[in-house]
């Protein structure tokens, strides 16, 4: 019977005289430069657990909704950062390091953020010296 009901609706959507709306070209977006953090409400949702769970150290919780948040969005370099953060708490200072660099690989013009991403390698790198 659901197959019938399907069949119907699937049938009577064809036979509609209803044009479709036109398609319209959608517009590129910004230069990362001027992009703001994130437009996701999803992803800035994800940012805030994470601080939150950074905060609470519980750096694994962090680490991995940061990741679920690069997911969607893998060009953001606060994102990247974050992680950066994170990592550079867990000791994985490799790891660290090289989350830094891509956030910089992201960053644009914005240096604020370099700035910080840099301290992040420079205190890693120190790390894996001693």
């Amino acid at each position: 019977m659901k197959r019938f009901v399907l069949w119907v609706i699937l049938i009577s959507g064809c036979a509609s005289t209803e044009q479709p709306a036109p398609v319209e070209e959608p517009t590129p977006p910004p230069p990362a430069e001027t992009q703001r953090p994130s437009e996701n409400i999803a992803v800035a949702g994800l940012m805030d657990t994470a601080r939150a769970d950074m905060a609470a150290n519980r750096l694994g919780s962090a680490a991995a909704t940061l990741e679920r948040a690069l997911r969607i969005e893998p060009r953001n370099p606060r994102l990247w950062h974050e992680l950066a953060r994170v990592r550079l708490r867990q000791g994985e200072y490799a790891q660290a390091r090289s989350t830094a660099a891509r956030s910089n690989s992201w960053a644009g013009s914005d240096a604020g953020l370099r700035a910080a991403n840099q301290r992040i390698i420079d205190e890693a790198r120190a790390a894996l010296g001693r």
